[in-house]
């Protein structure tokens, strides 16, 4: 027998649906009025301010509300767990930088997650290149990368490296550097990439890896000297300084996207449509303006795009930790 009860949230689903163009009318089946947006990271640093302009856009487009959730702690582990065990039905997405997904499964031994299996990538949102940047403890007469190698194989000591902690992606960025470099360094762990880059700024040790975001403002400051940088092509942030590839280090070609992900069996037109509003949204000038304040650049990876990109690094890194000797973590 027929209701003859009127849904309005059901109505105004389907109207909804019948305005707009696919993938957008598949998700508007399913949408929610308040979509989970987590961050495994605290307010204000660049993943949170990312993950925030994301949630803005998605508002409006897939759901009424987008909510940052921050859930800090384990190095960004945290937010994935709790992806893993939300409910797949598009209420809930993940933003995190890639390394959590391609680097951390050689670096932990109790990961708690497999990208491969309990998340599924749905689309990069902006990414950022990394910088070896010198400070005042290096000897103003080091202008190059050349002078730097040279300035580091006749050091009585191995010079020391800050980076971001052990078995991030600066760390082992480093120990590539002193491979392929044929140099020595010690590596000097901080409580992120910005402290890394500060230790540097003050003297605490020669060099630091991070990110471009990290060096600018100390560079900008005339605090550090960025020697080298690890994108396919020259920096927008440091155009003068060349990339390690042009220095003949291609295997430091590296580079930190960030990623939306949501947990495994999440139906396919939720994937779609999430991944459509943010290509759409990606083109607005309020999104790059935002971005490149915090040193990021947008990005807009398709969901396959995405995955190839997390296979591909996944893999290069497995052999690099087994090689570099690391210790995985607990």
């Amino acid at each position: 027998m027929l209701s003859n009860r009127f849904d309005r949230r059901r109505f105004g689903q389907t109207l909804l649906a019948l305005a707009l163009p696919a993938p957008f009318a598949a998700m508007a089946q399913v949408r929610a009025d308040t979509l989970r947006v987590l961050c495994g990271y605290p307010p204000g640093g660049s993943v949170d301010i990312v993950a925030r302009k994301l949630a803005e856009k998605l508002t409006g487009r897939v759901t009424a509300h987008a909510v940052i959730e921050n859930k800090p702690g384990a190095a960004g582990r945290l937010a994935v767990d709790d992806l893993k065990r939300s409910a797949a039905d598009g209420t809930t997405l993940l933003l995190t930088p890639a390394s959590v997904m391609t680097l951390y499964p050689h670096v932990y031994r109790r990961l708690g997650y497999d990208v491969f299996a309990d998340v599924v990538p749905v689309c990069s949102v902006a990414a950022t290149e990394f910088a070896l940047s010198v400070g005042p403890s290096v000897p103003a007469s080091v202008a190059t990368f050349e002078d730097f190698i040279a300035w580091s194989k006749a050091a009585p000591a191995a010079p020391a490296c800050g980076n971001a902690g052990a078995g991030s992606l600066p760390h082992l960025m480093a120990m590539l550097l002193a491979r392929e470099g044929r140099i020595e360094l010690a590596h000097i762990p901080y409580r992120g990439g910005s402290a890394a880059m500060q230790g540097a700024a003050a003297g605490e040790v020669p060099c630091a890896i991070a990110t471009e975001a990290g060096a600018r403002p100390l560079v900008q400051a005339g605090k550090l000297r960025v020697l080298a940088t690890s994108g396919t092509d020259r920096s927008t942030f440091f155009p003068r300084v060349p990339t390690f590839a042009q220095l003949g280090l291609p295997a430091l070609t590296q580079r930190e996207w960030f990623g939306v992900f949501v947990p495994a069996r999440t139906p396919a037109a939720n994937v779609a449509a999430i991944a459509e509003a943010w290509r759409s949204a990606a083109q607005d000038v309020d999104v790059r303006d935002t971005f490149e304040k915090v040193g990021v650049r947008v990005e807009a990876l398709t969901p396959a795009e995405l995955q190839a990109a997390l296979r591909s690094e996944h893999d290069f890194w497995g052999p690099v930790v087994k090689a570099s000797g690391f210790t995985p973590e607990a």
